[in-house]
């Protein structure tokens, strides 16, 4: 399946970061004039490109996409430095990686904690954005602690109380407490009865190296203790001055309360939710995923 993906790919490789290495790849080798690249930001944080891959198919209309690893996550280099991981570390990682591969212009794709990089860069102001797309994601963490919490407390009786029991015993490692995490994730994460091969990749690689996660996270989707703990933007949403598309499942644990802040901070901002869709529409619902993306973007670029 590896070999599969490196195929698809037109270059991928390294670029140099802090002293080590960020893996990326692009698909797509024949762009159609006025199409600009579409730079994909996954999620975690610490998790890997591998699951949003499938919006490469954007490249057979004749569009560069355009992946990489975050430092500490996937393909890239792994440093065992709990201090390096912050959201200052990404955003300046964000403007080397557009440097080094020629990005002057690009759109910008960002899922879950990605989506929330893309804001944090887009209020940077840096020049030739075109526009975001924030994929599943948040601009206040309380309110996201909130109803995460909220849609827990809708789970069958027995499953919370599991969860209850090891997270007050100290044993979240425990299988019991990762089956009934499970079943919060099937409802709200990936609504697919079998999860696709690329959505399991990147559960393996974020657990090989959790460190990232577990730092500015915490130990689950439940408990965010980790550096992201306090972080919010609402106040200044009304900043962002790009073209800007909300993406959000009818299921997704980014929840349309939380969806609809963002639209209501950003101005002229647009939100379409996939109604048979958690919190990964570009594999639930990918054909329309991409009819909706590409459409946006054409539109965007059309109006440039």
């Amino acid at each position: 399946m590896r070999e599969k993906r490196l195929r698809a790919l037109a270059e991928e490789g390294y670029i140099p970061y802090k002293g080590y290495n960020v893996w990326y790849g692009i698909i797509g080798d024949e762009v159609k004039r006025g199409q600009y690249p579409l730079l994909c930001l996954h999620g975690g944080p610490g998790a890997s490109h591998d699951y949003l891959t499938p919006i490469g198919k954007l490249s057979e209309q004749g569009r560069r996409v355009v992946f990489y690893d975050q430092l500490g996550a996937g393909n890239s280099d792994h440093p065992d430095n709990p201090e390096m991981w912050t959201v200052e570390l990404y955003v300046e990682e964000l403007g080397v990686i557009r440097e080094s591969l020629g990005l002057e212009r690009a759109h910008i794709l960002g899922h879950s904690w990605g989506g929330l990089l893309a804001l944090e860069y887009a209020l940077t102001k840096p020049s030739g954005v075109k526009s975001i797309i924030l994929a599943d994601s948040l601009s206040d963490m309380f309110q996201w602690v909130s109803e995460v919490n909220r849609l827990r407390s809708e789970l069958p009786r027995g499953i919370q109380d599991v969860l209850d029991k090891h997270e007050e015993e100290g044993t979240i490692d425990d299988p019991e407490y990762e089956e009934a995490t499970m079943e919060f994730y099937r409802r709200h994460l990936c609504r697919i009865e079998e999860w696709p091969m690329v959505l399991n990749k990147t559960f393996e690689k974020l657990m090989m190296y959790p460190q990232v996660y577990n730092t500015m996270w915490g130990p689950n989707e439940f408990s965010v203790t980790g550096i992201l703990r306090d972080w919010s933007i609402v106040d200044r949403l009304s900043e962002i001055d790009v073209p800007t598309l909300i993406l959000s499942g009818r299921y997704d644990e980014s929840t349309p309360l939380i969806n609809q802040t963002l639209n209501d901070g950003i101005n002229g901002s647009e939100w379409v939710v996939f109604e048979n869709s958690a919190h990964m529409p570009h594999l639930e619902e990918l054909e329309k995923y991409l009819s909706v993306l590409s459409s946006f973007l054409e539109k965007v670029e059309s109006q440039q």
